[in-house]
């Protein structure tokens, strides 16, 4: 009935929907529920402890036998720099008096946690179908030992050269994740994000560029969209801000309305809530610090300094100070169980496609 089968008959899937694994609203609750629909859940463990991500893999794996994947970030560890990360915290003072905080005070430590040996061990003992990275992949021993459990290993292209370098190291499918899609862009090869294609564009020139299976990210937020995605080439589609406004979301009450009100233009790219660029909904430290700056330390550094402004805001319920990712598309968002949302998003597209060749 699927157009192309090559990603479903690739990763055991009934439906060619792939939930992004967005770190931080996404836990096992969601992964379950879209894998048991038919698609393939993402759990991500980038802002998890290797303790919590073994957890939430023992909760999912006592709940659902459908394939999973689970993702991780491959970014170096940031170097420190002492200077910047003043001259940051100075840029954000009047914030901080503000809202009565002392500017002086130590800047909490974020961080997201690269793949490494301990996070490989657990791939090894869980043995997911599949394992995604964003910003590249990880060392080749590494990589290694987890094509060595059998799964297959997705990754993140933003550009058609990505693409080739991501095939050529082994990846088994290339996400092609548009400038439309949400949080972190998967950008490895440069840093420079002026540049960067949107979907329409993206997805055919990546399907051409390489011999495996295309996923379709950025912008796709109902039927029209894996449709639009299935006709540039693509096998199956990764859809992330949908799924925000599912009930299974952990999605704080900030977040939620900004996504509720948010309109075609409300996004840009920004680094200063990690210190690497990602899609979020414009909001007032955006706008007044400029949502790209050279000031934001390294990824994922930057977070420090803005968690005591979030911390002190976000009880009162103002997102001026949080990241509120989201793609392009959140006003196709509709609110329904993850599950539900596969399904029904699936069937919307198998419908279109006869009444657009008829």
């Amino acid at each position: 009935m699927w157009p192309d089968r090559r990603i479903l008959d690739l990763l055991g899937l009934e439906l060619p929907i792939l939930q992004a694994p967005m770190a931080g609203p996404v836990d096992s609750e969601m992964v379950i529920a879209v894998s048991e629909a038919g698609g393939l859940g993402g759990l991500p463990c980038a802002l998890m402890t290797l303790e919590k991500a073994r957890a939430e893999l023992g909760i999912i794996r006592q709940r659902t036998s459908r394939p999973i994947n689970v993702n991780f970030f491959c970014h170096k560890p940031p170097r420190e720099d002492a200077a910047r990360g003043a001259a940051w915290k100075k840029r954000l003072e009047p914030f901080y008096l503000e809202l009565g905080l002392d500017p002086a005070a130590p800047a909490p430590r974020t961080g997201r946690a690269p793949f490494d040996d301990d996070f490989c061990a657990m791939v090894e003992d869980f043995r997911p179908e599949v394992v995604s990275f964003h910003f590249g992949l990880p060392e080749r021993r590494l990589l290694d030992r987890v094509k060595a459990t059998g799964a297959k290993v997705l990754s993140s292209a933003t550009t058609a050269d990505e693409a080739v370098w991501l095939e050529q190291r082994g990846c088994d499918a290339i996400i092609a994740q548009g400038a439309e899609a949400g949080g972190h862009r998967g950008i490895f090869l440069t840093s420079d994000v002026a540049n960067q294609a949107g979907t329409f564009a993206l997805v055919p020139q990546v399907v051409d560029a390489v011999k495996v299976p295309v996923i379709a990210a950025g912008g796709i937020g109902d039927a029209r969209g894996i449709v639009a995605a299935f006709a540039l080439g693509a096998s199956a589609v990764q859809i992330g801000t949908a799924y925000l406004f599912c009930p299974e979301a952990k999605v704080a009450a900030p977040h939620k309305a900004a996504l509720g009100s948010a309109k075609d233009d409300s996004t840009a790219l920004t680094n200063i809530f990690t210190g690497r660029p990602a899609r979020g909904i414009v909001n007032r430290v955006m706008r007044e610090v400029g949502p790209l700056s050279g000031m934001a330390p390294d990824f994922p550094l930057a977070g420090g300094a803005l968690a005591p402004l979030r911390a002190a805001s976000e009880p009162k319920g103002s997102g001026d100070f949080m990241s509120l990712w989201s793609g392009q598309a959140a006003r196709l968002g509709r609110e329904m169980p993850a599950g539900e949302l596969t399904r029904t998003l699936a069937a919307e597209a198998l419908a279109l496609f006869p009444k657009l060749s008829g």
